[in-house]
């Protein structure tokens, strides 16, 4: 069954977010790549939970989910067929897989994510 694996949180000041969950929760957190994004772990491989990122606001976005999908495609579709919008292209993100944001029926922005380590 998909299951939330990935959580991103929109920032108007990312360095200020980082700031503040590296003091409040203890969060290691480092930047990827040349975008403003930066990845948070928030705990060891032993404890329950999901890692996550902080990230430059994008619209009125607030805190997104990202669900893991055996197939990207065939959630696109299932999405719409739901009533959902896929609201952003197909992403290749290198060694991670394949991404989408989408709405559900209620307005409220989520990503799906077809893992495949292959990805270029």
């Amino acid at each position: 069954m998909p299951r939330v694996i990935h959580f991103e949180i929109n920032a108007d000041d990312p360095d200020r977010a980082v700031k503040f969950y590296t003091e409040a929760l203890g969060w290691k957190i480092s930047k990827r790549g040349p975008m403003d994004y930066w990845l948070c772990e928030t705990g060891g491989k032993d404890e329950p939970g999901i890692h996550g990122a902080i990230m430059a606001r994008e619209k009125d976005w607030t805190t997104v989910n990202t669900i893991s999908v055996p197939s990207l495609d065939e959630f696109s579709k299932r999405v719409e067929k739901a009533g959902g919008q896929v609201v952003s292209p197909r992403q290749t993100i290198p060694g991670i897989g394949y991404h989408s944001y989408c709405l559900d029926s209620e307005g409220n922005v989520f990503g799906i994510l077809e893992e495949d380590p292959s990805a270029a």
